[in-house]
């Protein structure tokens, strides 16, 4: 069902005869799916999800109840527009409809009332005598008004109604739904006001069910939980949070705060402990004037939470509502939760445990089911000289053509085109330049000496460790060759420093390169400025601490992120500053150069994450859909990826073609600080606050790795550059290094595997772990493998 960009009013109707309710035809978009018996929550569009009172007619065998609900918000899902056609002899359906014909009116939802009329066959003088205020002699106003109080309050039947097929995610519903013993009989109405979508959003929350009986309602779900078989038991016991955050939030808004603060301290210490700072921010918002306007509220309510449950575990939660009559909880699930449901085997507590804790529950399955190309792009060949005869008298095996294929067997960038990869010109990269060519000879004479790294062969570290930054440095970069480190920092500087014998010199005036011989062999030489030459260049330009830094491939540009919104683009030939990217509207926290220079991504705390080339001053794309922070940015080795990991714990996969989603990975229980993929594309490593590093199969959007050992936030992690072994490095004052080919072999990703992510991770990382290195008191903020496999690790000093 197709999205519509313009308003869409929907309203539904169910009468109370025997009589099945017929369908309009929508005015606008596709016809939509009636929630049937046994039918699944499986799409993000479509179905009556958005409809807050409807309930389904055919679902359980149950008898249709009295509702209405009105929608009026966009952009919103064409639905159908369910109604009674009752017979015009029957003067209690005449009533009834009379009833809703004149809220229709009184609500100014002409085209509503002009269908529904044309469906019940009413003639408009009947309509205008009988439905207009104040023209209905007393009698029958009170009969209309009493019919419309109990069309618009539905009373508990005997069975629930299945879930929406799906419930549109982000449309809003104004309702005056009742349940509970002491039903109210409200009629929800559409206010306007200077934030409509708040106020629609927030409105949601307008149930009018008896606020004591929350208590009894979440108590008994409790109960039943706890005491199903254990199978079914760590399944269902994923409705906890959800359904705790929503009833809280619902006893809110519409003001029950005693009720709502006894709530809160009865049940809150029952929520897994990952969910420890959602529910700081929870109890905070204790009035409803406090919802307005809260981030976090509105993630609760416009994000369906997602639930991963078994066919079984759910039949056996849907007959339970159903007997108790728990239509508070029902419409609860109905309205916020998307349960995807699978057939096979209920997951354990390891299994679900592995995959939730970010802050709209797992990922659908559907989220990972699209193509990924991880392979790698073709090479250029091109032709190795030989530069001296010494270097051929050590290496006899050391012609051009031994070499690439030595580069092939450690997992980098092969010359046979992978069947895996993108097509090459998917989307367009720079042609190389003479200088990258020359570059790429230099790197592959260095792979030839590149140490094998292994268990039994593991690298040397060498650590910079930054004196007296007093806690201001924020930000490592390394250049690929490693010649270059840069540092961004607090006092709104970025400093570049030359780690080689090689100083760092600008070049000379124009003036000055007027009088230079351009034929001559050495120009490159000749137009640097020796008397500016310096270890440590400082760069100023920004007006907030930096958060991001990343060296272009050829070296030749620097870019850095700042709290002050903008990326900026620095000569490293000049040491100036050539562009401010303004495209974010508050603190950029990283940014990235892509692998082939040219493009670069940026993420931020408005979070989305935006791609952009280097000669274009707006954004290529827009990356959103995370619904925190985006904290770390990282292009695919191919460049027709970016991933990004937020401080909604989720770590997403973006197509730089066409911008879409193609993976959400879930699993981490904090917000996500690093990442990286392996050299050949297939694997991405991730690592958080919980101090765990998760690995993930990119092809099969599935966890296949989680290393434990790190106390505290692991700030940065890369592999080595054959990937077989991968860093870590944590503000615990660590570096650790883990067995990466023991990690991703033998993996399990059959087809039922794939079909209901039921992963089954190693019991001990601990077999993984080749070794620890401690600082005596440095974070480690950045991790680099020099291109003969020696590590370069970077940190401030802090002092205890």
């Amino acid at each position: 069902m197709a999205a519509l960009a313009e308003e869409q009013t929907e309203v539904a109707v169910k009468l109370e005869p025997e009589g099945p309710p017929t369908l309009l035809p929508p005015q606008t978009g596709d016809s939509a799916g009636e929630g049937g018996g046994g039918t699944t929550n499986n799409g993000p569009n479509g179905g009556g999800g958005n409809v807050a009172a409807s309930s389904s007619a055919g679902g359980d065998g149950g008898t249709p109840k009295p509702s209405v609900a009105v929608s009026a918000v966009a952009p919103a899902v064409a639905a159908p527009v369910p109604a009674a056609a009752p017979e015009a002899g029957a003067p209690h359906d005449r009533q009834t409809l009379l009833a809703v014909l004149q809220f229709l009116r009184q609500s100014n939802l002409r085209e509503a009332e002009e269908a529904l009329r044309r469906e019940a066959r009413l003639l408009e003088e009947a309509v205008a005598g009988s439905g207009a205020p104040g023209e209905a002699d007393g009698a029958g106003a009170e009969t209309a008004s009493a019919l419309l109080s109990r069309v618009t309050a539905s009373a508990p039947g005997p069975a629930a109604p299945d879930p929406p097929v799906s419930g549109a995610s982000g449309s809003a519903a104004v309702s005056g739904l009742a349940t509970g013993p002491a039903a109210q009989g409200k009629v929800g109405s559409v206010a306007v006001e200077d934030q409509p979508d708040v106020s629609a959003v927030l409105s949601a929350y307008n149930q009018q069910g008896d606020p004591t009986m929350y208590e009894e309602y979440y108590s008994g779900l409790k109960h039943f939980i706890e005491c199903s078989l254990d199978c079914h038991r760590a399944e269902l016991s994923q409705l906890f949070y959800p359904l705790f955050v929503h009833m809280y939030l619902e006893l809110v808004y519409n003001q029950h705060e005693n009720e709502a603060k006894s709530f809160f301290e009865k049940f809150h210490g029952d929520q897994e402990c990952y969910y420890q700072d959602d529910l700081r921010v929870l109890s905070s918002l204790t009035k409803k004037e406090h919802m307005k306007g809260n981030e976090t509220m509105l993630d609760f309510r416009t994000s369906k939470f997602v639930l991963r449950i078994s066919r079984d575990s759910y039949q056996l939660l849907k007959r339970h509502l159903q007997e108790k009559q728990n239509n508070q909880i029902w419409n609860i699930v109905q309205e916020h939760l998307y349960i995807d449901i699978f057939d096979g085997m209920p997951r354990s507590k390891q299994q679900i445990d592995a995959m939730v804790g970010s802050l709209a529950g797992e990922a659908k399955r559907e989220a990972n089911k699209s193509k990924v190309f991880f392979g790698l792009l073709k090479e250029p060949e091109i032709e190795v000289p030989l530069d001296d005869e010494d270097e051929e008298g050590e290496n006899e095996e050391g012609k051009p053509k031994k070499k690439k294929p030595k580069k092939d067997s450690v997992g980098s960038k092969s010359k046979k085109q992978d069947p895996n990869a993108p097509p090459q010109n998917r989307i367009p990269l720079p042609e190389l330049k003479d200088s990258d060519k020359l570059d790429k000879i230099m790197n592959m004479k260095e792979t030839t000496k590149r140490v094998r790294l292994g268990p039994d062969c593991l690298p040397s570290i060498c650590f910079y460790t930054f004196l007296n930054a007093y806690q201001g440095l924020t930000a490592v970069d390394v250049t690929d060759d490693s010649s270059l480190i840069a540092g961004g920092f607090a006092d709104s500087t970025v400093r570049v420093w030359s780690v080689t014998p090689k100083k760092l010199r600008s070049v000379k005036q124009a003036a000055d390169l007027s009088l230079i011989d351009k034929e001559s062999d050495d120009v490159l030489e000749r137009i640097m400025d020796e008397k500016t030459a310096s270890e440590l260049k400082i760069l100023y330009g920004h007006s907030g601490p930096v958060y991001g830094a990343s060296f272009s491939p050829d070296r030749n540009y620097l870019l850095s992120s700042s709290e002050d919104g903008t990326v900026r683009l620095w000569s490293l030939q000049t040491f100036t500053c050539l562009v401010g990217y303004k495209g974010h509207n508050y603190p950029v926290w990283d940014t990235q150069f892509s692998p082939y220079g040219y493009y670069f991504v940026s993420g931020g705390h408005d979070r989305v994450a935006r791609l952009w080339a280097t000669d274009h001053y707006q954004p290529l794309r827009i990356f959103a859909g995370h619904l925190a922070d985006v904290n770390c940015t990282r292009f695919h080795p191919n460049s027709n990826y970016v991933a990004t990991g937020s401080a909604d714990r989720t770590v997403r996969l973006w197509d730089v073609l066409n911008g879409n989603c193609v993976r959400i990975f879930t699993g981490h229980k904090g917000p996500i600080h690093s990442l990286t993929f392996s050299p050949n594309g297939r694997f991405l490593a991730t690592g958080a606050t919980d101090g765990r590093v998760l690995l993930w199969d990119i092809g099969h959007g599935l966890m296949v790795g989680e290393l434990k050992g790190h106390s505290d936030t692991v700030c940065s992690l890369r592999f080595s550059r054959d990937g077989e072994i991968l860093a870590s490095g944590s503000m615990d004052n660590t570096v650790r290094l883990w067995d990466a080919i023991k990690a991703f072999e033998d993996l399990e990703t059959d087809d039922f595997t794939t079909a209901t992510g039921h992963i089954n991770l190693p019991e001990n990382s601990q077999e993984l772990l080749l070794g620890t290195y401690m600082t005596k008191s440095t974070p480690v903020v950045h991790l680099h493998f020099t291109r003969r496999n020696l590590v370069l690790a970077a940190g401030a000093y802090s002092p205890q």
